[in-house]
């Protein structure tokens, strides 16, 4: 069984997919304006684990992640200037130039940290027709009401606006709380532009039922979503900071335009500390991957240390962390498959138990890494890479061989016998592909068989 801390119910719940065997995911993703920080890695690497988890438990899972390259303001409240913009000026170039500029290196990031790519990466700017189309949905069932500067969701009349935050407007509305900004055209401090307009040196553009403008940050997530996943899906993920504006204005919208249930599960990854505050752009506290690359770390290091730390825990970074989780890598890569202690079919099957449940209870991460240490199996390792994403068999083994036929076919009867949980049949045929001469592993693909060094 599969459980999630849900922060919609702020409980944990047990995982049931709408579709049998499917999942349907939607993370937020990066502005591309300037480079991403380990802070925002730390929330790719847990969606990451989440994806991972789900697929080893057998799911197929639709992964998409937005490119927001429009829209976004400084402050979420559409206060501030637009990051795309303020890129631009800060490079001299255009903000498509940047943000072309800025995807690729995310792109890089990801998958120097072995982050799978998403199934779908949809940009704001290729989906601004579907924005329009959304907004005007909204329009039609009385939800917007359109000033000088812009169109604006009316979330007075969305009765459970407050639901995920657990938001206190009245409180709010008087004394400010941080949370919104004022502007004179809205009607209430909460409600939010879902259509820009009269800012005419803003470089990009496009017309509209409402006048020439762009997006709102947050309608984007809505629409591109809903056109690819539905509009109800399974898990939305998410840094923890999104939870009173933007996913709360998600949810709103979303609701609005179709009646329906937006998302079903809701998860949040906690921040990454820089001594005692978040690390953060605007704070000028913040390091890129790059600079642990450069500071001679692999990135796999800070893999392995984000996945000591649960996804719903603040991590404190200091490179002395860093360094140790580096020690701590490099004893997992050292790990040898000559006299594995799970030897046996049951006891790897036992293991394999454990660690499993481990991970299905609310993604415990940190406690399958202490299990996988103290037992210190080869074979376990492996197996279970397909969620921790390591890279273990590529750090420890060289290029596989080409087996013989008789050595391959015993691996095939070996896997059949797994598959039928015949723990005897397949230790056996392990015991044989040893005395043969060969170092025999497991992985989410089937058995491994290497030939023995001398």
């Amino acid at each position: 069984m599969i459980q999630f801390t849900n922060t919609l119910t702020r409980a944990k719940q047990e995982f049931i997919p709408m579709e049998p065997g499917k999942v349907k995911m939607y993370c937020c993703g990066p502005t591309v304006y300037n480079f991403a920080h380990i802070g925002n890695l730390r929330t790719y690497i847990f969606e990451d684990t989440v994806r991972r988890m789900l697929e080893m438990n057998g799911f197929e899972v639709t992964h998409v992640m937005n490119i927001t390259d429009v829209g976004h303001l400084e402050s979420d409240a559409d206060e501030g200037e637009d990051k795309m913009e303020k890129g631009a000026q800060r490079e001299g170039i255009s903000p498509w130039e940047i943000a072309r500029k800025y995807e690729e290196t995310f792109f890089n990031d990801l998958e120097r940290l072995n982050i799978k790519r998403p199934t779908r990466t949809p940009r704001a700017t290729e989906h601004v027709v579907q924005m329009i189309e959304l907004i005007k949905k909204l329009e039609e069932r009385g939800y917007t009401y359109t000033r000088p500067s812009g169109v604006y969701f009316d979330t007075s009349k969305f009765a459970t606006y407050t639901e995920l935050a657990r938001l206190d407007l009245a409180g709010l509305q008087a004394g400010g709380g941080g949370r919104v900004d004022h502007n004179p055209d809205k009607r209430h401090p909460n409600d939010f532009a879902l259509w820009v307009l009269n800012k005419p040196r803003h470089a990009m553009q496009w017309e509209s039922p409402w006048g020439r403008g762009y997006p709102g940050w947050h309608i984007e997530c809505s629409a591109m979503s809903m056109q690819y996943l539905g509009a109800t899906f399974d898990i939305h993920c998410g840094g923890v900071d999104h939870i009173p504006v933007h996913n709360t204005n998600e949810i709103a919208q979303s609701e609005a335009a179709t009646g329906c249930q937006f998302v079903r599960y809701w998860l949040h990854g906690e921040f990454l500390q820089m001594g005692e505050s978040k690390m953060a752009k605007s704070a000028d506290n913040f390091i890129t991957l790059q600079t642990l690359v450069d500071e001679g770390y692999d990135p796999l290091a800070y893999r392995y240390l984000c996945l000591q730390a649960h996804y719903r825990s603040e991590l404190k970074f200091s490179f002395e962390s860093l360094d140790a989780a580096t020690v701590g890598l490099r004893k997992v890569y050292a790990t040898k498959a000559e006299n594995d202690p799970l030897s046996s079919e049951q006891a790897f099957h036992d293991a394999s138990e454990e660690v499993l449940a481990a991970i299905n209870e609310d993604l415990g991460i940190p406690q399958a890494v202490g299990l996988l240490n103290r037992y210190s199996s080869y074979r376990l390792w492996t197996y279970f890479d397909a969620v921790m994403g390591l890279r273990f068999e590529e750090r420890t083994q060289k290029a596989p061989e080409t087996l013989p036929e008789d050595v391959a076919e015993l691996a095939r009867q070996r896997d059949a016998a797994r598959k039928e949980k015949n723990w005897l049949l397949s230790d056996s045929i392990r015991q044989q592909l040893i005395e043969l001469g060969y170092e025999v592993g497991d992985s989410p693909a089937g058995t491994t068989v290497k030939k023995r060094s001398l």
